[in-house]
């Protein structure tokens, strides 16, 4: 796995999160490297805070180690913390699907595995059905397969855990390493194959 050459011997980052205001809402996303799906939302204008860490497995609080050795059944996740009155949900979704490749199982391009599948975590159920209606209208858009599981969290008993330190906001805190894995990838060509104009 490319990702991991760029992992070891890394200085750890810390980062105050973002006060939760009292109307601001969470999302969650799982669109393989967890790296690349932070950057995705970190440049949304509405979203407020966003933490890299792993949702969907069962083993409580997993390190990076457990969860890509594929036994947790946990998945690179992002979560995100935003203002729904800067921004909709629709447009965290349109956010997504264009930084990610949906069309495949357990992979997103060069990444490979389980804790690599794409996923949406829902929190309500209006968060839910606006989830399963884009997943549709993006496989009307692609024609084709979308493998992304829409999972109603609030069923699941299944928090969400942050990764460690280093992690967080990878593609800033350690951008050299960041952009040899996302060239190495290919992920933007193949996200630009894939999307054409809309990639992320």
């Amino acid at each position: 796995m490319l990702r991991r050459l760029f992992v070891t011997s890394l200085l750890a980052f810390s980062f105050a999160g973002n006060a939760l205001a009292a109307d601001a809402q969470v999302a969650v996303f799982a669109g393989g490297c967890f790296w690349s799906t932070q950057k995705a939302f970190d440049h949304v204008k509405g979203v407020t805070n966003t933490r890299a860490g792993f949702m969907g497995g069962s083993v409580k609080n997993p390190s990076y180690e457990d969860v890509v050795s594929g036994r947790t059944g946990h998945v690179e996740a992002v979560e995100v913390t935003y203002d729904p009155d800067q921004v909709s949900y629709q447009q965290l979704l349109d956010t997504y699907w264009h930084s990610t490749d949906p069309t495949t199982k357990a992979r997103v391009i060069c990444d490979g595995g389980d804790n690599y599948r794409t996923a949406i975590f829902t929190f309500s159920d209006a968060q839910y059905n606006a989830a399963v209606a884009s997943k549709q209208a993006v496989g009307r858009q692609l024609n084709k397969p979308i493998y992304t599981l829409i999972v109603k969290s609030t069923n699941t008993g299944l928090p969400f855990y942050p990764a460690e330190d280093y992690h967080q906001h990878y593609w800033q805190t350690h951008a050299a390493h960041y952009n040899a894995y996302y060239v190495g990838c290919g992920r933007g060509p193949a996200l630009k194959k894939l999307w054409g104009d809309q990639a992320g």
